[in-house]
């Protein structure tokens, strides 16, 4: 009987406990999207996302994964400080003509999910 009831409650426990958002240990100062709008194609572009470290702890940047070979990018590799600022340099290499839309990922080792920045804009022929 103790065991059954043992097993209500847990259950019951599980159902109910709230899920926590993912606690972001950074702050995007200026955004975490970025539009070129029209650019010529041939000529690679660059945007500068900058964080924040809100955290009570030192962190740093792991990685970050882009969607394709056209987008690269460098960041801060020191660790920040609480308080102190970072930056994650994107560069995309407009060769193909149309409109684009990238997604990057950036990993924090401190923090468990990834960090989500885009960006996009019209390539001219």
């Amino acid at each position: 009987m103790s065991a059954i009831f043992f097993s209500l409650i847990t259950t019951l426990f599980s159902i109910n406990t709230p899920t926590l958002p993912p606690v972001s240990m950074v702050e995007w100062t200026k955004g975490v999207e970025h539009d070129f709008g029209l650019i010529p194609r041939g000529r690679p572009v660059y945007h500068a996302f900058v964080f924040k470290n809100i955290s009570s702890d030192t962190l740093r940047v792991e990685t970050v994964r882009t969607t394709c070979g056209c987008t690269a990018a460098e960041w801060t590799e020191s660790p920040i400080a609480p308080g102190a600022e970072g930056t994650l340099s994107i560069e995309y290499d407009a060769y193909k003509t149309g409109h684009f839309q990238k997604k990057i990922r950036v990993f924090f080792d401190r923090q468990r999910k990834a960090e989500f920045l885009s960006i996009e804009g019209e390539v001219s022929p």
